[in-house]
């Protein structure tokens, strides 16, 4: 209970924090003043308090209302006692209170759950210790996704610097009472995916869907460059430009909307529920369609992406938070005994039963997962028969994300020609690295 009071004048905390900081700067109050001081107040007290800890956890999970039962299991698997910090809920804060956290020394802090961004950013900055030799040993990390763990949380040293906490594919959605309705069975190769955007667009139902939004194409983009056999650091590879006519002629033929330049997920779930769209990507499991009736082999569910390379291979990512140890902890023992356990059958088991995170090991997902997911068969095709990769990211993630939203959606609006495009992302990827 002590701990779950304590969460709860953290989390005040911070959320007076975040309302005092609406129409401030970036920068946010000055540390130790208002209620950005009462904040930092909070997690000295929480981390200083009369009950001995053995690590201190940095969560974004502890809104969760399993999050003390999660807990619980964790402290038996390992004996450890956890003091647990609240991280803050909006993104920009968070981002900036975990890299003032590691770029100053602070040893408050000893597990911090970090995303794929943050990873980029993070990796090789000496900030965190490498996990080669304690935690994701060879005979552990050959479990994991091998694109996800080279590309995203291995240093340019070869230092492994997190434990992914689970797999979330950028999955590939289709409806099917639309795919019955025109009669087709399944969208294999670009010759299946063409006729299928014309079976079903007719300028109000459209065969593909997006969430175009500035900052959140860059999925889609470097979804359809990989399926491509493109390569994202290189625009001048011909495969690039294939892939970018392909997704400009989406909309002038037709077959994608135009007005999906403003959505994110949370406006392009609804229009795919009402039947607007015939396929499209998104993350995570389909909560969103579940809660509207519409999650199911009959009516919207994942498939296998197609292949529309000339390799014949079939790409897709994955995305994780991971688990990282600071480098100024003073609990590194006990810091590892944490990592070893959240890579561990137990540590997956747990994330999955209480967070529904589908578990990052291949093997622990096929022993713990139950048959009856309907999530199970098709993340198993992905792992065995996708080219698996962490998507392409770059040290100054969010700017290098934000700029090529920008160009992607001036050339869909042919403001651009995609000559113009792809000298400008060659320039963001040179600028930004």
């Amino acid at each position: 209970m002590k701990k779950k009071l304590i969460g709860l004048v953290l989390s005040g905390a911070m959320g007076a924090s975040l309302l005092a900081g609406c129409g401030a700067s970036s920068g946010g109050a000055a540390a130790g003043t208002g209620a950005a001081g009462a904040a930092e107040e909070a997690e000295a007290a929480l981390s200083q308090g009369d009950e001995e800890y053995d690590l201190t956890l940095y969560s974004i999970q502890t809104t969760d209302p399993e999050f003390d039962q999660w807990l619980a299991d964790v402290e038996a698997g390992t004996g450890l006692n956890i003091n647990v910090i609240a991280a803050p809920t909006d993104s920009d804060t968070r981002q900036q209170k975990i890299t003032t956290m590691l770029s100053t020394g602070d040893s408050s802090v000893d597990i911090i759950e970090i995303n794929d961004e943050m990873s980029t950013t993070f990796k090789n900055s000496g900030w965190l210790v490498g996990l080669n030799d304690t935690v994701m040993t060879e005979d552990i990390r050959d479990k994991f996704a091998q694109g996800y763990v080279k590309q995203m949380i291995t240093s340019n040293d070869g230092d492994i610097i997190g434990v992914p906490s689970y797999a979330g594919y950028l999955a590939f959605w289709v409806n099917q009472e639309i795919l019955d309705e025109v009669g087709i069975e399944s969208i294999n190769t670009k010759e299946d995916f063409m006729k299928y955007m014309e079976a079903v667009s007719d300028g109000s139902r459209y065969g593909y869907g997006g969430s175009w939004e500035k900052t959140y194409v860059f999925n889609e983009i470097a979804q359809f460059v990989n399926m491509f056999g493109g390569d994202y650091y290189d625009w001048t590879n011909p495969a690039n430009k294939e892939a970018m006519e392909f997704m400009h002629d989406l909309v002038k033929n037709g077959y994608t909307p135009l007005d999906q330049l403003a959505d994110k997920y949370e406006q392009m779930n609804p229009k795919a529920n009402d039947g607007k769209y015939g396929c499209w990507f998104m993350w995570g499991l389909g909560t969103d369609y579940a809660n509207a009736g519409m999650l199911g082999e009959d009516k919207i569910h994942q498939a296998m992406v197609p292949c529309l390379s000339e390799d014949g291979q079939r790409y897709i990512f994955t995305d994780s938070w991971s688990y990282v140890l600071n480098a100024a902890s003073e609990h590194q023992d006990a810091a590892v005994k944490f990592l070893q356990f959240a890579a561990g059958k137990d540590g997956m088991e747990a994330g999955y039963k209480y967070f529904d995170r589908y578990p990052a090991r291949a093997d622990v997902a096929e022993e713990v997962v139950p048959d009856t997911d309907p999530t199970k068969e098709m993340y198993s095709q992905y792992a065995s028969e996708c080219n698996v990769m962490g998507r392409p990211m770059l040290p100054q993630t969010m700017e290098f994300i934000s700029a090529m939203g920008t160009i992607f959606q001036s050339y869909v609006r042919d403001e651009i020609t995609v000559d113009d495009f792809l000298k400008q992302a060659q320039g963001y990827v040179e600028q930004y690295q």
